[in-house]
């Protein structure tokens, strides 16, 4: 059956591991990730750099958004996918062993930050509508309301905030 293959899988089971997500799972996964890693909201939290490590950070940012700040679906979700996209940066640019992940609140706004041992700077390229890659500081430049980054002895941090609505 070709074209009903994907991944390497048939069909039936990609549609199997589909059909086993539901968001029970993922909180479950997100509260599990906070077990394991901590809680970047306390204390920076030390990720391995590797592709999967982006899930971890994306479960870390969506039990701590929407859960522990009570924050609106839609921030929770634009918090997950800029926190994936500077992780993402940070395990394909950097060549670091290990990054940091760190999430703050104060009145009115959240921050997160993603601190890596490369002093190389981000840098934000213009983004075709056919582009398959490079998208992510595009992105975080278009949800974010102001990002940055800012250089360390030893490397720098990657930074975004959003206006968030004060309880």
């Amino acid at each position: 059956m070709a074209g009903l293959e994907g991944r390497g899988q048939p069909w039936g089971h990609a549609h199997a591991a589909a059909a086993r997500w539901s968001p029970a799972v993922e909180d479950e996964h997100a509260l599990k990730a906070l077990e394991l890693y901590g809680n970047p909201t306390e204390a920076e939290v030390p990720l391995p750099s590797r592709p999967e490590s982006a899930a971890t950070a994306r479960r870390l940012t969506q039990v701590v958004v929407l859960r522990h700040w009570g924050l609106t679906p839609k921030t929770t979700e634009d918090a997950v996918l800029l926190v994936s996209e500077l992780v993402g940066n940070a395990v394909r640019h950097t060549g670091a062993r290990v990054f940091g992940l760190r999430l703050h609140r104060r009145r009115g706004w959240i921050r997160a930050e993603v601190r890596d041992p490369s002093r190389g700077l981000p840098c934000l390229m213009p983004v075709q509508e056919m582009d398959v890659s490079g998208r992510g500081l595009f992105l975080v430049d278009k949800l974010a309301d102001r990002w940055g980054v800012d250089l360390l002895p030893r490397g720098k941090t990657t930074w975004f905030e959003m206006r968030v609505p004060d309880r």
